[in-house]
């Protein structure tokens, strides 16, 4: 059994599903003690416990461990290749099913069947990626690298109540991701965005949004196509805003950030602009969420993936550790370009 201590590096609920989808993979049972140890709330939270529980379901495993609260989970994963079929997983709450899919995506590839995936959540809140940077930004990114997947968004979800919904359709694949290669930044050819908005019409939230983010881009001498989205089907009130910037070496970096109470409009414009107006000045082939997401495929991928990053987070750290750790994939990290070398 591989022993896995959440406590390392980040000391995130990304150890956690990582290390779960990874012993699915390789079939290993797996003991994740100090689960989630350094947060203000420690142990599995509701979206946490959704991702333990669909690992144990795709691989028709068994879990112990998988209640809210808990601080360590043994798992034994089943001896066969994943499933696939339709399958909806609820969180219950407005945690965010991003990373839930995230985590089960990776186990949809290798499955016996086409998947059918619906989640039920919060697809915009702080502290995960939203479902706009899934769609837009990571989805696209796997297409190149051979996966064949398609996400729809069915209906937002914010903070508090939840209950957006999310699809996921993707083919088992017929070989080996392909290594992905994105290490000059090169020029900008487009920058774009989509503005949304749900029972805020009104305010003109989608409008004050798209202006917003555009004058620092000016600057620069870009005008933005932003789309706008006024939603009427979400639980709640609710925004968010992503921008995304492709350069003419093929890469696509995404910023993004989700609306709250107190938080204005105008403030969000400006705080997704700005970041990744840093993350493309930093000279990097991948955004800053990016970053970390693309270990887990780069492993799973034929040959070396190299990409540049913004910077070296604890998140990067702790997902080439867990590649290493249950996958045996060397990696190095030189001058902020990751190099992670595929078992296939």
């Amino acid at each position: 059994m591989i022993e896995i201590d959440g406590a390392r590096f980040s000391g995130s609920g990304t150890i956690l599903r990582y290390s779960m989808s990874l012993a699915t993979l390789v079939g290993s049972p797996v003991r994740i003690y100090n689960i989630r140890s350094n947060r203000e709330k420690p142990g599995l939270r509701p979206q946490h416990l959704a991702a333990v529980r669909a690992c144990c379901e795709l691989s028709q495993g068994c879990v112990e461990g998988d209640r809210v609260g808990s601080r360590e989970v043994i798992y034994r994963p089943g001896s066969q290749r994943p499933r696939g079929g339709e399958i909806h997983w609820d969180v219950g709450t407005a945690g965010s099913v991003t990373m839930l899919a995230l985590t089960v995506l990776p186990l949809a590839l290798c499955a016996v069947e086409k998947c059918r995936f619906y989640f039920t959540g919060g697809l915009f809140q702080d502290m995960a990626p939203t479902a706009l940077h899934l769609q837009r930004v990571v989805v696209p990114i796997l297409r190149r690298m051979g996966a064949k997947l398609d996400m729809e968004i069915l209906q937002p979800g914010y903070v508090p109540t939840g209950k957006g919904k999310l699809k996921l359709t993707i083919e088992p694949l017929e070989k080996s991701l392909a290594p992905i290669a994105l290490t000059e930044s090169g020029k900008i050819r487009a920058v774009y965005g989509v503005a949304l908005a749900s029972h805020l019409k009104s305010a003109r939230v989608t409008e004050r949004l798209a202006e917003s983010c555009r004058a620092p881009w000016r600057q620069r001498g870009f005008d933005l196509a932003i789309e706008e989205i006024n939603d009427t089907t979400a639980r709640q009130k609710g925004a968010a805003l992503l921008l995304c910037c492709e350069t003419s070496t093929g890469v696509l970096l995404g910023a993004d950030q989700a609306g709250k109470p107190g938080r204005s409009s105008e403030k969000i414009g400006r705080s997704v602009a700005a970041t990744l107006l840093e993350d493309l000045d930093s000279g990097a082939t991948v955004d800053r969420h990016l970053s970390d997401q693309l270990v887990l495929f780069s492993a799973l991928g034929k040959g070396t993936s190299r990409y540049r990053v913004p910077e070296i987070s604890e998140h990067v750290e702790s997902n080439l550790w867990m590649v290493s750790r249950l996958m045996g994939v060397n990696s190095r990290i030189n001058n902020r370009v990751v190099e992670v070398d595929g078992v296939g």
